[in-house]
This record gives C-alpha cells, sequence and structure tokens, in this order.
C-alpha cells in the first residue's frame, strides 16, 4: 500500500508537470487560433475580439489555472473550431487507437519473445546471426519507409490488404482485422527488433547461471530449461523493456494512423496542432501521459509476480 501510494502521488506530478510543459510550449509555438479561425480577410479588430472570447489575452498562469480546474472536474475544455468538447471528440477516436495499439503489443511481444529465445537457445549459429540482422534492419529503417514499401507490395501489387482507412470492430472480427493487419504489421517490426535483442541478450545472461547448469544435469528438458527456469528469470528486463517500447508506440501510432489514413487519435492531434486547437492538444497529451505512467505502474508492480525477491525492495 506504501508502494501504492508513493506511486500514485508521483504520477499526479509528473502529470501535472507535463501538463504545465505541453500548456506553456503550445502558447509559445508559432500561429495564432484566433487568426485561423478568423479567416484571411479578417480584420484587426475582428481578430482581437475572437481572442478576447476566446480568453487567450488572459495571463497565463490564468489560463492554465482555468483548464486544469476543468481537467479535475472531467471535462477537457471545447475544440475552438468544432466547438466539440474534446473528451466527446476523443471517445469517437479511441476505437482505432487502442485496437491498433493492442494488435501490435500483442503481436509483437509473442513473436519477439519467441525469437529472442529461439537465438538465445541457438547462440552463434546461423539462426542467431538472421534473428541479430533482422533486429538491426528492424530497428534501423524508419516506420514511414517500411510502411509505403509494405502498401505498395502487399496492398498496390498483391491487392491483398486495403491501402487506408479503419472498418469498425462493431461490423465483425474479419473486416476488423483485415484493415488493421498492415498498419499493425507496419508499426510492430520496430519492437518486435527492439525486444527480441533484449530477450536474447538476457536469456544468454540467464543461461550461463550455475542453477541451468544443474537443472540440464538433472536430464530437465531443455524446453524445460529454456522457458521454465531461464526465461522466467530473464523476465524482469523483458518487461522492462515492453514497457519502454509502449512509450515508443504512442508516437509510432501517430505517423502509422496518418499514413494509413486511419480516423483514430493520431489523426485528431496532428489535425489539431495544424489549426492550433489548443484544447484539443492539451487533452490529447495529458490522456497519452496518463497511460504511459500507468503503463509505468504496472510494470512497476508486474516485478514482484514474475521475481518475488523484489517485492522486499
Amino acid at each position: 500500500m506504501k508502494f501504492l501510494l508513493r506511486k500514485t502521488l508521483s504520477m499526479g506530478a509528473v502529470l501535472l508537470i507535463v501538463a504545465f510543459m505541453v500548456f506553456v510550449m503550445i502558447r509559445f509555438s508559432p500561429g495564432d487560433p484566433a487568426a485561423i479561425l478568423a479567416g484571411d480577410n479578417a480584420t484587426e479588430q475582428q481578430i482581437a475580439a475572437i481572442r478576447e472570447a476566446m480568453r487567450l489575452d488572459d495571463p497565463l498562469a490564468l489560463q492554465f489555472g482555468h483548464w486544469t480546474s476543468q481537467v479535475v472536474s472531467g471535462d477537457l475544455g471545447t475544440s475552438i473550431f468544432s466547438g466539440e468538447p474534446v473528451l466527446d471528440m476523443i471517445l469517437q477516436r479511441i476505437e482505432p487507437t487502442i485496437s491498433l495499439t493492442l494488435l501490435t503489443m500483442g503481436f509483437a511481444i509473442v513473436v519477439a519473445v519467441v525469437l529472442g529465445v529461439f537465438a538465445a537457445a541457438r547462440a552463434g549459429r546461423t539462426t542467431d546471426r538472421l534473428v541479430m540482422v533482422f533486429s538491426v534492419i528492424g530497428f534501423s529503417v524508419p516506420g514511414f519507409v517500411t510502411a509505403y514499401l509494405l502498401i505498395y507490395v502487399l496492398s498496390v501489387r498483391l491487392g491483398w490488404f486495403p491501402v487506408q482507412g479503419y472498418t469498425p470492430l462493431a461490423e465483425g472480427i474479419g473486416p476488423w482485422l483485415h484493415a488493421l493487419v498492415l498498419p499493425g504489421l507496419v508499426l510492430s517490426l520496430t519492437y518486435i527488433a527492439l525486444i527480441a535483442r533484449i530477450t536474447r541478450a538476457t536469456m544468454l545472461e540467464v543461461l550461463s547461471e550455475d542453477y541451468i547448469r544443474t537443472a540440464r544435469a538433472k536430464g530437465v528438458s531443455p524446453n524445460a530449461v529454456l522457458y521454465g527456469h531461464a526465461l522466467r528469470n530473464a523476465g524482469v528486463p523483458i518487461v522492462t523493456i515492453v514497457g519502454l517500447g509502449f512509450s515508443m508506440l504512442i508516437g509510432g501510432v501517430v505517423i502509422t494512423e496518418t499514413v494509413f489514413n486511419i480516423p483514430g487519435i493520431g489523426r485528431l492531434v496532428i489535425d489539431a496542432i495544424t489549426k492550433r486547437d489548443y484544447p484539443i492538444i492539451q487533452g490529447i497529451t495529458l490522456l497519452l501521459s496518463a497511460v504511459y505512467v500507468m503503463v509505468n505502474l504496472l510494470v512497476d508492480l508486474s516485478y514482484g509476480l514474475i521475481d518475488p525477491r523484489t517485492r522486499k525492495s
């Protein structure tokens, strides 16, 4: 309970700092939402009137205090351009983003752990070298390059997957998966490479321990040694890198949704940045920061389940 309380307090402090930094950086970034909203033919008086109505001329401290008071009450504000509540706009766009994120991470974790264990069990052999080559390439090539390459091959040339768009889960699991397989594959390659590399390195270290040699000497099967003994003891670093990969995934989703024209939160925030729609940018950034902090908390809690020795610390 003390650990949870301490983590909760630190989460609140982190979110407050992130909210303040985003609020200030947006206000000092180029572009005036009042001028964009007024149009090209607007006069200075019309722009000034819009700024006053939007309270953009208030001191920054007053604007930040007003916004944080709204957030505490569960209100993320109202879009400057559409007039819709930001929370409603996020909820309308959240299904594609959650679907893409969960599909990507689930696929990446399963494939990467299997590849990492497979490479560690055959260290120095051809299969191990192939996994390492894939890891280097997968982590080095930018995601948008891989996206356009796979779109050309799998969508344009072979016609296996749609080039863009999203099919809601309500229309069926088959169409939903068909629309997400290609963007999920593109987004997962980087994380497969990262997690597989760390899994291999951690497994090699664990496989050199004395208790592993003892288990083998007792006649324990190779699969039991790999998955029952070594993988569990290598779990803490693997879970840590999965949490780190999740933070990278937040930025990757924005790019992937833009490339594949998926109407998710990534597209929403790109459109908001283009229009300087402050409430949307602030609301989405705060939400993503809260998700990332929660993932870190879950990673910390998982240490005690994976390795009981960590509960004492």
